[in-house]
Protein backbone atom coordinates (compact mmCIF):
# COMPACT_ATOMS: atom_id res chain seq x y z
CA UNK A 1 0.00 0.00 0.00
CA UNK A 2 1.30 3.44 -0.92
CA UNK A 3 2.30 5.65 1.99
CA UNK A 4 2.71 9.42 1.88
CA UNK A 5 5.87 10.98 3.27
CA UNK A 6 5.79 14.74 3.82
CA UNK A 7 9.28 16.22 3.43
CA UNK A 8 9.69 19.67 4.96
CA UNK A 9 12.72 21.95 4.76
CA UNK A 10 13.02 25.25 6.59
CA UNK A 11 16.64 26.38 6.45
CA UNK A 12 17.38 29.67 4.71
CA UNK A 13 20.87 28.49 3.68
CA UNK A 14 19.98 26.55 0.53
CA UNK A 15 22.81 24.30 -0.67
CA UNK A 16 24.88 25.31 2.37
CA UNK A 17 22.29 23.94 4.77
CA UNK A 18 23.17 20.95 6.93
CA UNK A 19 19.55 20.19 7.77
CA UNK A 20 18.63 20.09 4.07
CA UNK A 21 21.40 17.60 3.40
CA UNK A 22 20.12 15.47 6.26
CA UNK A 23 16.47 15.54 5.19
CA UNK A 24 17.51 14.58 1.65
CA UNK A 25 19.48 11.62 3.01
CA UNK A 26 16.64 10.54 5.29
CA UNK A 27 14.07 10.70 2.50
CA UNK A 28 16.38 8.84 0.11
CA UNK A 29 16.96 6.09 2.68
CA UNK A 30 13.22 5.91 3.33
CA UNK A 31 12.48 5.51 -0.37
CA UNK A 32 15.03 2.73 -0.64
CA UNK A 33 13.50 0.98 2.37
CA UNK A 34 9.92 1.39 1.13
CA UNK A 35 9.49 1.38 -2.64
CA UNK A 36 5.82 2.33 -2.27
CA UNK A 37 6.37 5.60 -0.42
CA UNK A 38 5.19 8.76 -2.19
CA UNK A 39 6.97 11.98 -1.25
CA UNK A 40 5.32 15.39 -0.95
CA UNK A 41 7.80 18.24 -0.62
CA UNK A 42 7.35 21.64 0.98
CA UNK A 43 10.12 24.24 1.23
CA UNK A 44 9.08 26.67 3.94
CA UNK A 45 12.05 28.95 3.32
CA UNK A 46 11.31 29.31 -0.38
CA UNK A 47 7.60 29.96 0.23
CA UNK A 48 7.26 30.95 3.89
CA UNK A 49 3.81 31.03 5.46
CA UNK A 50 2.90 34.52 6.61
CA UNK A 51 2.82 35.04 10.35
CA UNK A 52 -0.69 34.94 11.71
CA UNK A 53 -2.59 38.16 12.24
CA UNK A 54 -5.25 38.44 14.90
CA UNK A 55 -8.09 38.49 12.35
CA UNK A 56 -6.82 35.40 10.54
CA UNK A 57 -6.23 33.56 13.81
CA UNK A 58 -9.75 34.31 15.04
CA UNK A 59 -11.25 33.23 11.71
CA UNK A 60 -9.26 29.99 11.79
CA UNK A 61 -10.81 29.24 15.17
CA UNK A 62 -14.36 30.35 14.49
CA UNK A 63 -14.52 29.48 10.75
CA UNK A 64 -16.42 32.74 10.35
CA UNK A 65 -15.01 34.55 7.31
CA UNK A 66 -17.37 37.52 7.54
CA UNK A 67 -15.59 40.81 6.94
CA UNK A 68 -12.28 39.27 5.90
CA UNK A 69 -10.35 40.72 2.98
CA UNK A 70 -9.56 38.63 -0.09
CA UNK A 71 -5.98 38.24 1.12
CA UNK A 72 -7.15 37.08 4.54
CA UNK A 73 -9.41 34.52 2.89
CA UNK A 74 -6.43 33.30 0.89
CA UNK A 75 -4.52 32.90 4.16
CA UNK A 76 -7.35 30.83 5.64
CA UNK A 77 -7.43 28.59 2.57
CA UNK A 78 -3.64 28.20 2.72
CA UNK A 79 -3.85 27.18 6.37
CA UNK A 80 -6.47 24.59 5.47
CA UNK A 81 -4.20 23.23 2.71
CA UNK A 82 -1.30 22.90 5.15
CA UNK A 83 -3.42 21.09 7.75
CA UNK A 84 -4.88 18.70 5.17
CA UNK A 85 -1.40 17.98 3.77
CA UNK A 86 -0.11 17.26 7.27
CA UNK A 87 -3.05 15.05 8.23
CA UNK A 88 -2.86 13.12 4.95
CA UNK A 89 0.79 12.19 5.50
CA UNK A 90 1.64 8.82 7.00
CA UNK A 91 5.05 10.14 8.00
CA UNK A 92 6.88 13.45 8.12
CA UNK A 93 10.55 14.42 7.80
CA UNK A 94 11.23 17.90 9.20
CA UNK A 95 14.42 19.85 8.61
CA UNK A 96 14.89 21.94 11.75
CA UNK A 97 18.12 23.89 12.16
CA UNK A 98 18.66 25.67 15.46
CA UNK A 99 18.45 29.45 14.98
CA UNK A 100 19.28 31.39 18.13
CA UNK A 101 18.32 28.40 20.31
CA UNK A 102 14.94 28.06 18.56
CA UNK A 103 13.42 27.36 15.12
CA UNK A 104 13.52 29.23 11.82
CA UNK A 105 10.51 31.52 11.76
CA UNK A 106 8.96 29.87 8.65
CA UNK A 107 8.87 26.55 10.52
CA UNK A 108 7.24 28.21 13.53
CA UNK A 109 4.70 29.86 11.19
CA UNK A 110 3.92 26.44 9.70
CA UNK A 111 3.36 25.02 13.18
CA UNK A 112 1.06 27.92 14.04
CA UNK A 113 -1.08 27.02 11.03
CA UNK A 114 -1.28 23.25 11.54
CA UNK A 115 -1.88 23.42 15.30
CA UNK A 116 -5.62 23.97 14.99
CA UNK A 117 -8.24 23.00 17.54
CA UNK A 118 -10.69 20.58 16.00
CA UNK A 119 -8.23 19.53 13.31
CA UNK A 120 -4.98 18.34 14.89
CA UNK A 121 -6.08 18.48 18.54
CA UNK A 122 -9.19 19.09 20.59
CA UNK A 123 -10.01 20.28 24.07
CA UNK A 124 -12.02 18.00 26.35
CA UNK A 125 -13.20 18.13 29.94
CA UNK A 126 -10.12 16.14 30.92
CA UNK A 127 -7.69 18.22 28.88
CA UNK A 128 -6.35 18.42 25.31
CA UNK A 129 -6.34 15.35 23.07
CA UNK A 130 -4.19 14.99 19.95
CA UNK A 131 -5.95 14.12 16.70
CA UNK A 132 -2.96 13.55 14.42
CA UNK A 133 -1.52 10.44 16.06
CA UNK A 134 -0.30 7.37 14.23
CA UNK A 135 2.33 9.24 12.22
CA UNK A 136 6.05 8.71 12.33
CA UNK A 137 8.17 11.86 12.38
CA UNK A 138 11.90 12.18 11.86
CA UNK A 139 13.47 15.54 12.74
CA UNK A 140 16.75 16.49 11.05
CA UNK A 141 18.29 18.72 13.70
CA UNK A 142 21.39 20.79 12.98
CA UNK A 143 23.22 22.97 15.47
CA UNK A 144 26.25 25.20 15.09
CA UNK A 145 27.44 24.46 18.63
CA UNK A 146 27.50 21.43 20.89
CA UNK A 147 24.46 21.16 23.15
CA UNK A 148 23.20 17.58 23.44
CA UNK A 149 23.27 16.31 26.99
CA UNK A 150 24.73 19.46 28.52
CA UNK A 151 23.26 21.91 31.05
CA UNK A 152 23.39 24.49 28.25
CA UNK A 153 21.01 22.39 26.18
CA UNK A 154 18.61 22.02 29.09
CA UNK A 155 18.52 25.79 29.49
CA UNK A 156 18.53 26.91 25.86
CA UNK A 157 16.97 24.12 23.76
CA UNK A 158 13.79 25.62 22.36
CA UNK A 159 14.27 23.63 19.16
CA UNK A 160 14.16 19.85 19.61
CA UNK A 161 12.28 20.01 22.92
CA UNK A 162 9.72 22.37 21.43
CA UNK A 163 9.15 20.16 18.39
CA UNK A 164 8.70 17.08 20.53
CA UNK A 165 6.27 19.00 22.70
CA UNK A 166 4.11 20.42 19.94
CA UNK A 167 4.06 17.13 18.02
CA UNK A 168 3.07 15.32 21.20
CA UNK A 169 0.29 17.84 21.72
CA UNK A 170 -1.15 16.80 18.34
CA UNK A 171 -0.93 13.14 19.36
CA UNK A 172 2.34 12.23 17.65
CA UNK A 173 4.71 10.39 19.97
CA UNK A 174 6.70 8.34 17.43
CA UNK A 175 9.45 10.94 16.95
CA UNK A 176 13.08 10.25 16.05
CA UNK A 177 15.83 12.86 15.88
CA UNK A 178 18.83 12.75 13.55
CA UNK A 179 21.23 15.31 14.94
CA UNK A 180 24.34 17.04 13.56
CA UNK A 181 26.09 19.30 16.06
CA UNK A 182 29.12 21.56 15.95
CA UNK A 183 28.62 22.62 12.34
CA UNK A 184 30.11 26.06 13.03
CA UNK A 185 33.14 24.70 14.84
CA UNK A 186 35.44 24.02 11.91
CA UNK A 187 35.85 21.48 9.06
CA UNK A 188 36.76 18.56 11.30
CA UNK A 189 33.73 19.12 13.49
CA UNK A 190 31.49 19.32 10.42
CA UNK A 191 32.91 16.09 9.04
CA UNK A 192 32.41 14.30 12.34
CA UNK A 193 28.88 15.70 12.69
CA UNK A 194 27.88 14.38 9.25
CA UNK A 195 29.46 10.98 9.87
CA UNK A 196 27.53 10.72 13.13
CA UNK A 197 24.27 11.86 11.51
CA UNK A 198 24.54 9.33 8.68
CA UNK A 199 25.22 6.59 11.22
CA UNK A 200 22.03 7.66 12.98
CA UNK A 201 20.11 7.45 9.70
CA UNK A 202 21.50 3.99 9.01
CA UNK A 203 20.44 2.80 12.45
CA UNK A 204 16.93 4.12 11.89
CA UNK A 205 16.47 2.07 8.78
CA UNK A 206 18.22 -1.01 10.13
CA UNK A 207 15.39 -1.08 12.66
CA UNK A 208 12.87 -0.97 9.77
CA UNK A 209 11.73 2.63 10.15
CA UNK A 210 9.74 2.46 6.92
CA UNK A 211 8.14 -0.93 7.58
Amino acid sequence: MTKTLLHIDSSALGDFSTSRKLTASIVSAWQQADLHVRVTYRDLAAAPPAHLTGRVMMAMRSRDLTGLSDEERVQIAFSDDLVEEFLAADAVVIGAPMYNFSLPTPLKAWIDRIAQAGRTFKYTESGPVGLAGGKRVVIASSRGGMYAGTPLEAALDHQEAYLRGVLGFTGITDVAIVRAEGTNMGPEAVEQAMISAHEQIERLFVTSLAA
